[in-house]
């Protein structure tokens, strides 16, 4: 399994990281499932309804309305981004209790520039290597 990943969608995620600092950004991630994985077409950045600071909330309005976007350009959404300002890009006890959708990838910023892949299989968080495309 692998997630592709384009040059500029990863800066893109990057640079939400660095000025949302320090708090954490957030967004949904659109694309397709493939054979080996999952493609990254587009981001849709989001506004963190979060009062805490270590935490994200995406406006499940904003989720549905990205959905019918998506499913009308023939994606899907299928993931999720967020930043831990100032940690480790690793799923945060916060992360797995809210994690939800099965087969749905997380991108996690982490200080230093640092982005990782997890795919959340209904249980847990799993590596996910992510492939720089384009």
């Amino acid at each position: 399994m692998r997630f592709l990943l384009p040059r500029d969608l990863r800066a893109q995620i990057l640079r939400e990281s660095e000025a949302a600092h320090p708090r954490e950004c957030c967004g949904l991630i659109e694309g397709i499932r493939h054979g080996e994985g999952w493609r990254a077409d587009r981001l849709h950045p989001a506004p963190n309804l979060s009062q805490d600071a270590d935490r994200f909330e995406i406006d499940p309005a904003v989720h549905l309305e990205t959905q019918r976007g998506a499913r009308d350009r023939g994606t899907a959404i299928i993931g999720c981004y967020h930043s831990h300002p100032d940690g480790r890009p690793r799923p945060s006890p916060r992360d797995r209790a809210g994690a939800l959708e099965k087969d749905f990838v997380w991108l996690i910023a982490g200080s230093g520039g640092v982005l990782a892949g997890f795919v959340f299989d209904g249980a847990d968080f799993h590596p996910v290597p992510i492939v720089e495309a384009g």
